[in-house]
């Protein structure tokens, strides 16, 4: 029988007024009572589906449950002692997976937590996996918030489990035969079951995106790496392809699915910056900036094989260095070189004018490697010895070198001492295009600790892929409305670029601050500077040159600020020809 507050709570829901109880939960009610016919004081007893039933239901959430399972292992054994029982129900309501004591067996088969149970709200009424697949939210219903007079003496709570598209696909909740009776008793139970749910998802996220980038978000620093409560999944140009739930704050209203869109949209960072926010890096320097100005701490984890076109499977398994380059050959080729390399100890000089990316492959080529070290970087002009002495006792890692021909006697010595004590130091060393044996100003014994594979990073005026570099820097820094004409697209692909990428990215952010309205156009770039011949140290290679512009005479004659004429004329005299 129902006890007397009972009846004058079930009146009160049905006649429309508001008590002090949940209004999900009177909600709930109402939809038991008047969609689906059910009587409250009718003592239903629960609803078991049959064996070949279940058989479906669990075939159709086998991949769910191999995911959740060791992670629902670890929640029961937290609770078991308080006598809780885990289930894992499906989209439908069916119990799929359970945990729960033995010795109660019968018990709880009798109350419906148990293998098979169907817990839809139609055939169970106001319940906790019922409440929550209709509700989308994590909720506790508590003994008299149950409908039906069989479920009254139980507690559950229930938490929504999301799939990878942001659809609800299950529900984990956590229940008692009998229970304490305030329902703040299971507050702790609520927590737990959330915190529960959101790690089924991420680890759903990482099984299903093994291929792709992996952008991981914590609002404190010290959870990061162990336990981050969003992620989303990115392609190659970074569009969303998966989520967690948790994932939606991202966006300043936290609008729904984020699926489709593009992370620029909404944090201040692109695929490229995603090595700088790996391991190597400590996870306080992980900063990101969201678009409202809000800030996060981010991870970001590498593909294990680089999602690539059939065309172009070469690239397949480069991970962190997949984004380096767009479409240009000597790229392609040098990331290759890159990627076998990182799985080494070999040390690797890295030549190239100032502001090619020598530092970002790098790291690159650090992150790339094994996990777990850190990344040291030093700038080798005015270094002192105490400050190379000073990495005695540090963190197995990279040791990045930034101008290496720069080192002083003093720090030279240092630095060969440094690596004579320390082994799990990788040296990765940047310097100059014309850095070499002969002309190196570093000790023979140190050079020769340095030596190993070299890497030439082409500038900017030779890469074949300036037209994508110059997409995604612009989309790192431009609003989203904003674009540029096809007259400064031009301008900037004329352009020798003496400080390469860097002077480009610079550029750019000029003409972004200094643009009136949402479109670029050639007022609004910044004029050219006129150091190319002094920095690149040499005249320009025309040969290199004619290829990296696919030998648009025009585009050459603009890179090289000379008239189309004589471009023709140096190329005849130099007896070159259009390649077949």
């Amino acid at each position: 029988m129902l006890d007397r507050d009972h009846i004058t709570e079930i009146d009160r829901v049905l006649n429309g007024e508001e008590t002090g109880r949940d209004r999900l939960v009177n909600d709930s009610w109402r939809r038991c009572v008047e969609r689906y016919g059910m009587d409250p004081t009718r003592p239903d007893p629960a609803y078991i589906v049959s064996e070949t039933r279940l058989r479906e239901h669990r075939e159709q959430s086998e991949r769910l449950i191999a995911i959740a399972r060791s992670g629902l292992q670890t929640l029961f054994r937290q609770v078991a002692g308080q006598n809780y029982v885990l289930l894992l129900a499906d989209a439908k309501g069916v119990c799929v997976d359970f945990f729960g004591d033995p010795r109660f067996e019968d018990e709880l088969r009798q109350a419906g937590l148990y293998l098979g149970s169907d817990w839809s709200e139609d055939l169970a009424g106001t319940c906790g996996v019922g409440s929550c697949l209709v509700t989308g939210e994590a909720i506790t219903i508590h003994q008299s918030d149950h409908f039906g007079l069989a479920h009254t003496p139980l507690s559950c709570t229930a938490a929504p489990i999301y799939d990878t598209g942001g659809q609800l696909t299950a529900v984990l909740d956590i229940s008692l035969l009998r229970s304490p009776s305030p329902k703040s008793s299971q507050n702790l139970a609520l927590s737990l079951v959330t915190a529960s749910a959101r790690r089924v998802e991420m680890a759903n996220l990482m099984a299903s995106s093994r291929r792709d980038w992996v952008l991981r978000f914590s609002t404190s620093p010290e959870f990061l790496d162990v336990d981050p409560e969003a992620a989303v999944a990115l392609d190659g140009s970074g569009r969303i392809i998966g989520m967690t739930k948790g994932a939606e704050q991202l966006a300043p209203d936290h609008s729904g699915s984020l699926i489709g869109r593009h992370i620029e949209d909404l944090i201040e960072v692109s695929v490229d910056d995603l090595p700088d926010l790996m391991r190597g890096r400590p996870t306080e320097e992980r900063v990101l900036r969201l678009k409202d100005g809000r800030a996060l701490f981010g991870h970001a984890i590498a593909p294990q094989s680089a999602p690539v076109p059939s065309r172009d499977r070469a690239r397949a398994g480069l991970g962190a260095l997949s984004g380096i380059a767009g479409p240009d050959p000597a790229m392609a080729q040098l990331a290759e070189r890159a990627s076998r390399l990182a799985r080494t100890m070999v040390p690797v000089t890295i030549l190239g004018e100032t502001g090619t990316g020598k530092e970002y492959l790098a790291r690159a080529i650090h992150v790339s490697g094994a996990s777990g070290r850190s990344f040291h970087a030093l700038r080798c002009a005015g270094l002192t010895a105490d400050a190379v002495r000073a990495l005695a006792e540090a963190v197995p890692g990279t040791l990045f070198l930034r101008g290496v021909e720069d080192l002083s006697a003093e720090a030279q010595g240092a630095l060969l001492g440094l690596l004579d004590a320390r082994d799990d130091l990788r040296v990765i060393a940047a310097a100059g295009p014309q850095f070499d044996a002969a002309s190196s100003p570093i000790r023979s014994d140190l050079f020769f600790r340095l030596s190993g594979a070299v890497l030439t990073v082409p500038a900017l005026r030779l890469r074949r892929d300036f037209d994508w570099l110059l997409e995604r820097l612009f989309r790192r820094r431009a609003p989203e409305d904003m674009r540029l004409t096809p007259a400064a697209r031009i301008e900037l692909a004329g352009r020798d670029w003496p400080g390469n990428i860097r002077e480009l990215a610079h550029a750019l952010d000029a003409a972004v601050a200094l643009a009136e309205g949402g479109v670029i156009d050639l007022t609004d770039l910044p004029p050219r500077l006129s150091a190319c011949a002094a920095e690149a140290g040499a005249e320009p290679d025309l040969e290199a040159l004619l290829a990296a512009c696919e030998w648009n005479m025009s585009q050459v004659a603009r890179r090289l600020g000379v008239n189309r004429s004589t471009v023709l004329r140096r190329v005849r005299k130099a007896g070159l020809t259009t390649p077949s």
